[in-house]
């Protein structure tokens, strides 16, 4: 690749960001960068920052803009010759303005999906709190049901995806990522995608990496296509 490539992707619980993240790291060799990742990393390892952070999320909690900078910007530094897409910072102006003192950003992605679409997948969806691995029972169940395909540990349903904390999480971080969306929107890299599939959504975002990566994208297509 000529030049780096750096983008974010952007969307409320249960938008569908890791599963598309994935598809745009295997489909144009992004480094995908998670922010749950490194919280659960520095969390098992006990590091300063995870240590900090996990306080916050004993408490359910989010975890505050000055802690997620601290864990993730000496990540971004590491990266400085990487290209990466970036899903779950920043989730605030705040974090959105420590990245942008960081790096200059090429592309942000905004999932916008139906409130009763939201609803309906986080109300089905089970985790394994170990290694933040996301089943839903409706379109992507675990081999056996209650289990981890990998670990066989159990899963569990996350207090905040219950039905009665759903709302109030997908109305706060609609309150939290309305300005950070007017910020990209403004610096004209904001491009927002509206569906309830991911599968029919993402051909539209493949389209547009295409066209915004395209010494990548005519590698890829050398190769045969995804399942």
């Amino acid at each position: 690749m000529s030049k780096l490539f750096r983008a974010v992707i952007m969307g409320p619980p249960g938008s569908g960001k890791g599963t598309i993240s994935e598809r745009i790291a295997q489909r144009f060799a992004l480094t995908h960068l998670s922010s749950g990742d490194f919280l659960r990393e520095n969390i098992a390892a006990n590091t300063e920052a995870g240590i900090l952070a996990k306080t916050y999320i004993d408490r359910g909690l989010l975890v505050p803009d000055h802690v997620m900078t601290r864990l993730l910007l000496p990540k971004l530094e590491e990266m400085t010759r990487h290209s990466w897409l970036m899903d779950g910072f920043p989730r605030t102006l705040a974090q959105a303005n420590a990245l942008n003192s960081t790096c200059d950003l090429d592309l942000v992605i905004s999932l916008n999906i139906p409130f009763e679409t939201l609803k309906e997948r986080l109300s089905e969806r089970w985790v394994h709190p170990a290694s933040g691995r996301v089943y839903n029972m409706g379109f992507n169940p675990p081999r056996i049901q209650g289990r981890d395909d990998i670990s066989g540990e159990p899963l569990i349903q996350r207090e905040d995806d219950q039905p009665e904390a759903i709302v109030s999480r997908l109305r706060h971080y609609k309150d939290l990522a309305k300005p950070v969306i007017d910020l990209y929107r403004s610096k004209g890299i904001l491009h927002k995608f509206s569906g309830t599939e991911t599968d029919r959504i993402w051909p539209y975002i493949n389209s547009l990496l295409s066209t915004k990566i395209p010494s990548i994208s005519q590698t890829v297509t050398q190769h045969a296509p995804l399942p």
